[in-house]
């Protein structure tokens, strides 16, 4: 009896853990970078409020929308089997005040505006080591680590939930296997 039920409890806790079933940067990994995103106070409040950044204009990324009402951020592999076509999508809005990721998935056919939206990449060895914090945000682009298509200027205004965001890519787990 007593062994049924460990088999039972374990099948049950397998089952209902989403983090199990992801492979790095597919949909299902989108979906829990979306909710550790929603989970993430640098993320939701310093990038709709952004006071005191660093040109201290009371700049508020979530704003800077091109009037969609959205933001978009792609991300995806280099290498591996992976590229642009199996890249990622965030959708990022102004949700009561805060900058919350409304979908995580493939993209979902919204056009991306460069002067509001990003796409980045990078091999699996640079977003493992973006992910554990130990390549910086500027130091990743000057090196070309992190590959970057999008606004700069706002990027640096926003550094720390920028670096706060790569981390987020280590911290929701992902195998790292060929894509399919």
């Amino acid at each position: 009896m007593i062994k049924r039920t460990a088999v039972v409890l374990a099948t049950g806790l397998l089952a209902a853990s989403p983090l199990m079933a992801a492979d790095f940067m597919d949909a299902a990994w989108a979906k829990q970078a979306c909710d550790t995103w929603n989970k993430t106070p640098v993320l939701t409040n310093q990038l709709a409020q952004m006071p005191g950044d660093m040109f201290g204009d009371g700049y508020k990324w979530i704003k800077n929308n091109a009037g969609r009402g959205y933001k978009l951020i792609q991300i995806y592999r280099d290498g591996n089997g992976c590229g642009a076509k199996k890249a990622i999508q965030l959708t990022i809005a102004d949700k009561n005040g805060k900058a919350m990721c409304i979908y995580g998935g493939k993209p979902d056919g919204k056009k991306m505006n460069f002067n509001v939206d990003y796409v980045m990449h990078a091999t699996d060895a640079n977003w493992t080591c973006m992910g554990s914090g130990k390549c910086g945000v500027m130091g990743s682009m000057m090196t070309g680590k992190l590959k970057f298509k999008g606004p700069k200027m706002e990027a640096m205004k926003v550094m720390k939930p920028f670096a706060e965001f790569l981390k987020l890519t280590g911290k929701v787990p992902g195998a790292k296997t060929a894509c399919k």
